[in-house]
């Protein structure tokens, strides 16, 4: 296939982390997709609702259960890459056509509302997210 065809794909993606490298690895997986020609849905929940809050996207904190050296090693070889950063991937992802969907249910779990979510992330509908996004699916991917 070139570069030029579209997929035709649906993909949902779940992210269920607050890690950066598990969020980034979902977005970055995400803009591939999309890129690709593939229509794509990425799902935040349980930890994952905490990349979708403006206020803790920017603080997301690299491979915590390891020491702070390696955690400061990965991020400095990101930097070295320069990688886009999670909120501008986020942005990215929602201005090239991204469903980006909260889990209502973890926004009450964590005390968020739909006023702490940032640009482009909707609440999901319980009701219709799993019929409509995931099994319409061709593809899902968890992170």
């Amino acid at each position: 296939m070139s570069a030029t065809e579209k997929t035709g794909k649906s993909v949902s993606i779940m992210c269920f982390h607050d890690e950066m490298c598990q969020v980034f690895n979902a977005l970055m997986t995400a803009q591939s997709l999309l890129r690709s020609g593939s229509k794509v849905a990425i799902f935040f929940g349980s930890r994952g609702i905490n990349a979708v809050h403006r206020d803790k996207i920017d603080k997301l904190v690299c491979l915590p259960d390891q020491p702070q050296e390696v955690q400061d090693a990965v991020v400095k070889k990101m930097e070295e890459m320069d990688l886009p950063e999670i909120s501008l991937l986020m942005e990215s992802l929602y201005y090239e056509g991204a469903k980006l969907l909260a889990c209502p249910l973890n926004l009450n779990v964590f005390g968020m509302s739909k006023d702490d979510l940032v640009l482009g992330v909707t609440v999901a509908d319980p009701a219709t997210y799993y019929k409509e996004v995931m099994l319409a699916a061709d593809m899902n991917l968890a992170f």
